[in-house]
């Protein structure tokens, strides 16, 4: 073999390194894969054994309150309210009339606002429901000595005003006021008093919805249990008894599968230093276990995102997730909240919002490491919690486990061919073009068993 010569001119003394690798033993790395992450959903949602294949949540009888969020289309810059969308509206809730909520949706009168604008303000006759299609709105009320305090944020499908619906007066008790360019759609009492003036149907259900609002309930909704306490002598105790839910939620194990296919010859011939089979099936694994995190977080059926009740929801006050706002998100799960979810550029935006106001916050310990924590619950990262195209993110907190009425993981162990708990790795055959199939199944899914285990704070912007 002739080797070229040296750049500076003179000839080869000693074996060249190109010619000396031929004769060498390379040292080779495991295959890598970007796609891996820490998957701390994965590691920190306690599973239950799940043998019947579902979960059932029985939970207490509530009563709905239709808190729901409202869609809107629109044409231009005209918005509209969807017909079937105001049975949102807790008076209008289980309404079926097509055509009278058609003619509702058709009364409402839409404006807009800029910030600071006030959309109504407290003090002036209640008068109207008011639905907010795009933006966000910032409530405000007077606190016990007369100075403003913040209720809450609304924004995009939220409404407020609907008690105009089933009660005949009454002013607000709070300011609605713009935080960004806000639209609003407006329905007037005269509009909806002219509305239902036609439909004896509406007038039956709004006075049978009058009727429901004394109930006894909870304040979480739940039928109550009557009880006695502080009396004294011999009264006549209460009698009661716990009421259950009679079509409780149920969650059924997902599944996630792919066929692993490996040519024989390459698992003969090229088992050396690596096992080719073991190899493909740690990378197959892993991407199998990065799509069952994303489906725990963003499966419309029992992702995370989507199973938090709409109560448990907020807004950011200004968009960047501030101290103020991780406070408000614990808040909505105060009791044993147990970790923070977040996407690694939420977790800095965060971090960015308190260096600016000289915050540092503590770290806590989890698994042997130091990671950050805001009032002792450590925030965790996970890029399976979405960013929209224009920068905006959600943040969760949850309480954990069955003996907390939290969240839990649902997953089946003791598998056929079982190669890591609720994992299964079958042998498929060798096809007649000398393939190996190996069929790899894991089973899964997510419960919220009550809805105050699981807050999410919405609309935050990471840019």
């Amino acid at each position: 073999m002739t080797e070229s010569a040296p750049s500076n001119g003179q000839s080869q003394l000693s074996l060249g390194t190109a010619a000396a690798r031929n004769l060498a033993t390379t040292t080779k790395s495991a295959p890598q894969m970007q796609e891996i992450t820490s998957r701390h959903l994965l590691r920190i949602l306690p599973w239950v054994q799940v043998l019947g294949g579902t979960y059932r949540v029985n939970r207490r009888l509530s009563y709905g309150v239709g808190d729901g969020r409202i869609t809107f289309v629109s044409t231009g810059a005209d918005v509209r309210v969807i017909p079937a969308e105001l049975c949102e509206i807790a008076a209008l809730r289980h309404f079926d009339d097509s055509d009278v909520l058609a003619a509702l949706a058709g009364r409402f009168a839409q404006r807009e606002f800029e910030p600071g604008e006030a959309l109504v303000s407290s003090g002036t006759p209640r008068d109207q429901v008011v639905l907010i299609a795009h933006g966000k709105v910032d409530k405000l009320g007077v606190g016990a000595y007369g100075n403003e305090t913040t209720l809450g944020v609304l924004a995009d499908g939220d409404h407020f005003g609907e008690q105009i619906l089933t009660e005949d007066s009454g002013s607000w008790d709070f300011t609605a006021r713009a935080l960004t360019h806000c639209t609003a759609l407006f329905l007037s009492r005269e509009a909806f008093q002219e509305v239902a003036a036609l439909s004896a149907e509406l007038r039956t259900h709004l006075e049978g919805q009058r009727a429901g609002a004394n109930r006894a309930a909870n304040a979480h909704g739940e039928a109550a249990i009557e009880l006695a306490a502080g009396h004294v002598g011999e009264v006549t105790l209460p009698g009661t008894f716990v009421d259950y839910e009679l079509e409780p939620r149920e969650y059924e194990l997902s599944v996630a599968q792919t066929i692993l296919r490996i040519h024989t010859r390459v698992a003969d011939l090229y088992n050396e230093p690596m096992n080719q089979t073991e190899q493909q099936l740690r990378l197959t694994i892993e991407a199998l276990r990065e799509r069952q995190e994303h489906e725990l977080v963003n499966n419309r059926d029992f992702g995370l995102l989507y199973n938090a009740d709409l109560g448990q929801r907020i807004h950011t006050r200004t968009g960047p997730p501030t101290p103020d706002d991780m406070d408000a998100l614990l808040a909505k799960v105060w009791k044993d909240p147990g970790f923070i979810l977040a996407h690694p550029r939420a977790i800095a935006a965060f971090a960015r919002e308190c260096n600016s106001r000289g915050i540092y916050p503590q770290s806590a310990e989890l698994h042997g490491n130091r990671v950050p924590a805001w009032r002792g619950v450590p925030i965790l990262p996970c890029n399976k919690i979405p960013v929209s195209e224009t920068g905006l993110s959600s943040i969760m907190v949850m309480r954990m486990g069955e003996a907390d009425q939290g969240v839990i993981g649902l997953h089946r162990t003791g598998l056929p061919d079982e190669y890591q708990p609720g994992l299964s790795v079958r042998f498929m055959g060798i096809s007649d073009k000398a393939i190996i199939s190996y069929l790899v199944t894991t089973y899964y899914s997510a419960a919220v068993l009550v809805p105050d285990a699981l807050g999410i704070l919405e609309s935050v912007e990471v840019g």
